[in-house]
């Protein structure tokens, strides 16, 4: 029974890791700006390609992830800055995409609202006019 036990809660864990997938999936879906990468990332892209270049024969990204990692760490600050402004200037782009998504939304948001106020006016109108408590007024 204890081996049973064990794999439902095994059988979980991956249920709730696929439940994190969904989630991307919606944010990508609705049009949300993806957040800008940092320095190192920007660095790691470019490390990668040349990586490869001088590698050809290699298939692991753990080998290319832990070179990269001991190349960042080995750097100076001056040798850094390119990244560092790399990716500083996808920030700012992010910010103003950020900026613009969240004006749309705001904007069919209160769409939205309005649609769904005009809805609730017409409710209350109904009940307003009620023709049954003038028909009961007038026996």
């Amino acid at each position: 029974m204890k081996g049973k036990a064990d794999a439902s809660s095994k059988g979980e864990g991956r249920l709730k890791a696929a439940g994190g997938a969904s989630k991307r999936k919606k944010a990508a879906a609705s049009g949300k700006p993806k957040r800008p990468p940092s320095a190192f990332f920007v660095f790691m892209s470019e490390f990668r390609q040349e990586y490869q270049a001088q590698n050809p024969n290699n298939k692991s990204v753990a080998n290319v992830s832990k070179a990269a990692g001991e190349k960042w760490r080995s750097m100076s600050e001056e040798e850094k800055a390119p990244y560092q402004e790399k990716a500083g200037q996808k920030k700012q782009d992010y910010e103003k995409s950020k900026a613009n998504f969240d004006k749309k939304e705001s904007t069919s948001s209160k769409k939205a609202k309005t649609q769904d106020e005009e809805g609730t006016k017409s409710e209350v109108d109904d009940d307003e006019g009620g023709s049954d408590e003038d028909n009961e007024e007038d026996e």
